[in-house]
């Protein structure tokens, strides 16, 4: 179709219509498109569009990009809100139009400014909705009554709901609002008076709701003929205003409690006022106060004037809020701390005309603050320059602040300890009652406790401790975590085990002074006799041969009473500052060392000698001891071997906490322990028919690891073989 043709059918259309080529240019447009949208143009055919209407939305410059893309597209009412505030309604129908060969050739727009139509509509559905204003009439002839849908609505009945003159006075509540709109109602019938009240109605729902009815009667010949009026919902304003009251004097009562004072300023007259609460606050007279910003300015604090008025012009030019605490100086020369907060009023054109706000006097809670500033500054000196160790420990174990003094305890570092628990390093015997006590806590039952406990230092040690445990609770009662104090009582404990150790040796070494008593009484006076005997019969005999056989016999009896002395001499020295001697030892190293001492003796044997002992083991010690120890298990067990099978040695050890345990086994004649087992351990006493056994070698072991603070047991069968178990405490490298 030609162009002048297309132009000729547009101009006249009774609507606003376009017709814009693919760059979106005016080819032809109706005379009501350019009243609406172009009234300054005299034309505007290869204008742009976009230039003719520079603020079309973004969302239907999208929609036009799709339509020249073959899409059609309508909308009978679209809300557009523009980036200054302004708002539009667009109505539009858009489709693309094409050359006989079916090529697009632009678009045909039909578009209408509804913005004033849906304007209208809108404040229309408001008012009724913020009215809630409904009518109703009373027909006296008839006794028909008519209610709008509002009316229905406040009185929450269905739209078939029939209403009735009874029906209606009975809607509202029983007692003095039944009372008076039946009053109210009858002197109107009688002597037509109108009315305007506000009364309470019981909706068909329940619900209490505060109406504000209105009404008169219409007189016909001298006669009431209807009665008409309105009701509307005014129950939330209503209860406002019943509250305001109370609320005004809470609010009141709680400016003064709490030291609250609110005022207005007026910026364009320079008036401020203050309620009562704000003179109390700022300690001043109400007649000496002037009323204006410079009143309230000079009440400042020297320090803080400049600053506020920055804050407070912040707040007018709108840079800022006005949210500040500053100090005023009492007239009698008192400094007082208050928090103040503005609120800016302003005009159309967004300029400050006034402002409102509240002032509250914080001096009391400063005061509050700096003392917990200076309480924690105190508890933070303390935690850290205590003697004794100190944690904070949340619900969970974990250490989440810890001190130097526990740090030195424990041999942790502080990066070390807060990326543990406290469980990690509890000795196991104790974790149970720790964890006991602490559910305590978490149930209630009490606020803190107190226990001794040990904990493994980080070289493996076990620590000794007091430890002291209180809750901290949050402010409705929460438990938020723990205080521990933790003294470390190791040298006490130790010292006490030191001095039962000495007890226990010096316990030990009277037995064997009254074992020696016994043995000298027994032994030596046997010898003694034995000797006074040969020497008798030495010294009367005369026979040449007898008296060399004498001289044998008085020379074997020396012997045996030297090798005695000798045997008594060794038990005494045993434990004879055992204690001081002792040292780190390495347990692999001084077995091979025996055993290469007692090679010929299990070569000779055939004898089989298993040792699985790690090579770093360290146990405390004393060298020369450990040799004597194991010299005598392994001649015991090649001297005590069956005839019957290869001699086999199996020695191992394992690590139980802080000790080491040895087992060192083998298969020989073993012992009968119901026989012998009481003095297995005692003095000369022997337990094979051998010629070597002298009965000393085990009383001396188990005194040399007694000495050494171990101990040593047994377990054997008869033809099965022996086990011999030590314990000696660890080393350390």
């Amino acid at each position: 179709m030609e162009i002048a043709s297309i132009n000729f059918l547009i101009k006249d259309s009774p609507t606003a219509v376009a017709i814009l080529d693919l760059d979106m240019c005016f080819i032809s447009y109706s005379e009501i498109w350019q009243r609406e949208f172009a009234p300054n143009f005299d034309s505007i055919v290869g204008k742009s569009y976009y230039d003719i209407l520079s603020d079309t939305p973004e969302a239907l410059r999208k929609i036009y990009n799709d339509c020249l893309n073959g899409a059609s597209n309508s909308n009978i009412g679209r809300k557009f809100i523009a980036a200054n505030g302004a708002i539009t309604w667009l109505n539009w129908r858009i489709d693309s139009w094409k050359d006989d060969n079916g090529q697009i050739n632009g678009l045909i727009v039909t578009l209408a400014d509804i913005t004033e139509t849906k304007r209208r509509e809108e404040l229309l559905i408001k008012a009724q909705k913020v009215s809630c204003t409904g009518a109703y009439e009373v027909d006296l002839f008839s006794d028909r009554v008519y209610w709008t849908e509002i009316t229905r609505e406040i009185h929450e009945v269905s739209k078939n709901y029939i209403p009735s003159l009874e029906g209606i006075i009975n809607f509202y509540k029983k007692g003095e609002h039944r009372d008076k709109i039946t009053r109210l109602v009858s002197d109107a019938i009688s002597e037509g008076t109108p009315w305007d009240t506000e009364l309470i109605i019981i909706t068909a729902k329940g619900n209490e709701v505060w109406i504000r009815a209105k009404g008169e009667v219409e007189i016909v010949d001298n006669k009431p003929v209807r009665i008409y009026g309105t009701i509307q919902d005014i129950d939330e304003k209503k209860r406002i205003a019943l509250n305001y009251k109370a609320v005004t004097d809470k609010l009141t009562a709680a400016t003064v409690g709490a030291n609250f004072g609110i005022f207005n300023f007026d910026i364009v007259n320079n008036v401020l006022n203050w309620d009562e609460s704000m003179y109390r606050i700022y300690g001043v007279d109400k007649n000496d106060f002037t009323g204006e910003y410079e009143a309230w300015r000079s009440g400042l604090h020297p320090d803080d004037i400049e600053r506020c008025d920055i804050e407070v012009e912040m707040a007018i030019s709108g840079e800022k809020n006005f949210d500040s605490e500053f100090r005023i100086v009492w007239p009698n020369g008192e400094i007082r701390h208050i928090r103040g907060i503005i609120v800016m009023v302003r005009d159309a054109d967004d300029k400050a005309i006034a402002m409102t706000g509240t002032n509250w006097d914080v001096t009391e809670l400063k005061v509050a603050q700096f003392k917990l500033r200076k309480s924690e500054e105190f508890f933070q000196t303390a935690f850290e320059s205590s003697n004794i160790g100190m944690a904070m420990v949340g619900l969970d174990g974990k250490w989440i602040k810890v001190n130097q003094s526990i740090c030195n305890s424990l041999g942790y570092s502080q990066n070390d300890l807060l990326q543990m628990t406290f469980q990690d390093i509890t000795h196991p015997e104790d974790l149970q009652k720790d964890l006991k006590l602490l559910n305590e806590l978490f149930e209630g039952k009490s606020e803190g406790y107190q226990i001794e406990k040990r904990y493994y230092h980080k070289n493996g040690n076990i620590v000794y401790v007091i430890l002291a445990v209180t809750a901290v609770r949050e402010i409705d009662g929460q438990l938020s975590h723990f205080i521990s104090q933790i003294m470390d009582i190791s040298p006490r404990i130790n010292a006490e085990k030191r001095l039962n150790r000495l007890v226990d040796v010096t316990t030990e070494q009277n037995k064997s002074l009254l074992n020696f008593a016994h043995i000298v009484s027994h032994n030596l006076r046997s010898h003694s006799s034995n000797l006074s005997m040969l020497s008798g019969f030495l010294s009367t005999e005369e026979n040449e041969m007898e008296r060399k056989n004498l001289l044998n016999m008085l020379c074997d009896a020396s012997e045996s009473l030297n090798e005695t002395v000798l045997h008594l001499n060794e038990v005494v020295q045993v434990k004879v500052d055992a204690l001081d001697k002792m040292k780190g030892v390495n347990l692999n190293k001084i077995i091979r060392d025996v055993k290469k001492n007692v090679a010929l003796l299990l070569q000779d044997k055939n004898a089989v000698c298993h040792i699985n002992i790690d090579r770093n083991l360290k146990i405390r010690g004393i060298p020369a001891y450990l040799d004597s120890i194991f010299l005598n298990l392994f001649t015991n067990s090649i001297k005590y071997s069956s005839p019957e099978r290869t001699p086999v040695i199996n020695i191992v050890s394992e690590r139980i906490e802080n000790k080491i345990l040895l087992s060192f086994s083998d298969n020989g004649l073993g012992i009968d322990l119901n026989r012998h087992g009481d003095k297995l351990f005692g003095m000369y006493k022997t337990f094979h028919r051998n010629n070597d056994a002298k009965g000393i070698g085990l009383f001396i072991t188990k005194n040399q690891i007694e000495a050494m603070n171990g101990s040593i047991e047994v377990e054997s069968t008869v033809n099965v073989g022996t086990t011999f178990k030590l314990c000696f405490e660890i080393g350390f490298l």
